[in-house]
């Protein structure tokens, strides 16, 4: 079996999780959405704050200005039920969940200490916690990484 070192505990925290997000994708009414054009599909802009049809248009907020950003429906399905924890307040699979991200590669916008907390996305196949974070800020801001920090999208919920 895949899941065979995998703690029971966590294994129940993430399929929580999932019948979550599948609950609330069926309480907010996803059916009868048009797919959006291939352009447009990927949910990904380089800043821009148009993306190509105006019905997957999300303005990106002044927080998130000259970013490259990533509509949260298109991120990961991993990543979804992180931004679903957090919006929940845990329980968090990692001990380092939510702890205090340092913005030491400077990438983010400079705040106070304290500002910022991480969060681990799985990643399939990684024997430890691998690449992928979600970070937010005081502001209500979200940001994603699949690379250890080097680049960030903000994450338009």
């Amino acid at each position: 079996m895949i899941f065979r070192d995998v703690p029971q505990s966590l294994l129940r925290c993430v399929v929580g999780a999932l019948f979550l997000c599948v609950a609330l994708a069926g309480v907010t009414g996803c059916g009868g959405v048009k797919a959006a054009p291939p352009s447009a599909a990927a949910g990904v802009s380089s800043g821009a704050d148009a993306p190509a049809s105006p019905s997957a248009r999300v303005s990106a907020p002044a927080w998130a200005k000259g970013m490259a950003t990533v509509r949260a429906d298109a991120l990961p399905a991993q990543a979804r039920v992180v931004l679903a924890l957090i919006d929940k307040g845990g329980p968090y699979p990692y001990r380092q969940d939510g702890t205090v991200f340092g913005n030491f590669e400077k990438v983010l916008p400079r705040q106070k200490r304290g500002y910022y907390h991480e969060f681990t996305v799985n990643t399939p196949g990684e024997r430890d916690r691998g690449a992928r974070r979600i970070v937010t800020g005081e502001g209500g801001e979200f940001f994603y990484t699949d690379d250890h920090y080097d680049t960030f999208k903000a994450v338009l919920r």
